[in-house]
């Protein structure tokens, strides 16, 4: 069964959905909202629904894509995150309906969309074949599921770098909360999950896309400050901070040059058809 519980770990607080959106949605997750929007190939009236929105960069991007459409939607369990999207997307047009909402029990009857979206967040869910059966009941006939995850660590090496690093100096739940956005999945695992959910026609590209920061100093601030363990870095003195950046900095000198740090990151866009 599907509990709430599971993904609290990864919900951000404070002020984090808002440095999410500042640092992180223009360094990745804009880029690959992009390329999802694109894959699905949104029509003029479709339906549009983004699960596990998050600040909404996937909804706010089909909305800008499409003519005409229907209706466009976004859900999602973190009301922090809602609260952020709806202000951003205040005086867009078409207007965006964001809702509070489980991903697992989706609150919309059957046959209500035509294409449902889900950016880097099946990874998250601890059941995610609940999800996409969710997913598949809401799609019309005919309808589509456009989502991405990132690929597994050892194809992301600087995030691997980052996470043993904050192993080393914030804790063992640091590390593994950096980890966690990564899974193990190979394509073929997910195309399994894809197709249990009884979907078909499922096509899987691997995409890979450079990110850039000014500095290995500004990757760390930005990357913690977005996330749940910022207030476990804040509580580091000063000395253990100087040692992590340090550490980082060597890690990273392979991927530094003179306009800062740049890496190559690997995500997975699938699309599959009800």
């Amino acid at each position: 069964m599907y509990k709430q519980e599971h993904i609290e770990r990864w919900q951000l607080d404070d002020n984090a959905p808002e440095a999410y959106e500042r640092y992180l949605v223009p360094a990745f997750f804009a880029v690959w909202a992009k390329h999802l929007v694109n894959a699905a190939g949104i029509k003029s009236g479709e339906r549009v629904l983004d699960v596990a929105c998050g600040t909404g960069i996937v909804a706010r991007t089909a909305a800008s894509r499409i003519g005409t459409i229907n209706r466009i939607a976004g859900i999602d369990i973190n009301e922090s995150m809602l609260s952020v999207a709806r202000t951003i997307s205040s005086r867009m047009y078409p207007e965006i309906e964001w809702r509070h909402g489980d991903a697992a029990a989706l609150p919309y009857p059957e046959e209500s969309f035509d294409v449902v979206f889900c950016q880097q967040a099946m990874q998250f869910f601890p059941d995610a074949s609940a999800v996409l059966n969710e997913i598949h009941r809401v799609l019309v006939s005919g309808g589509r599921v456009a989502l991405n995850v990132l690929g597994p660590l050892e194809h992301n090496t600087v995030y691997s770098m980052l996470s043993n690093a904050l192993e080393r100096y914030a804790g063992p739940e640091a590390g593994a909360m950096m980890r966690s956005p990564f899974p193990s999945w190979d394509i073929e695992h997910l195309r399994d999950l894809i197709t249990d959910a009884k979907f078909g026609n499922v096509h899987i590209t691997a995409v890979i896309q450079s990110a850039r920061f000014p500095s290995a100093e500004e990757f760390l601030r930005q990357e913690v400050s977005s996330s749940p363990i910022a207030g476990r870095m804040r509580s580091l003195n000063i000395d253990a901070r100087e040692d992590l950046l340090s550490e980082l900095e060597e890690s990273l000198r392979e991927y530094t040059d003179d306009e800062g740090v740049v890496f190559p990151m690997e995500t997975y866009i699938a699309i599959g058809y009800k």
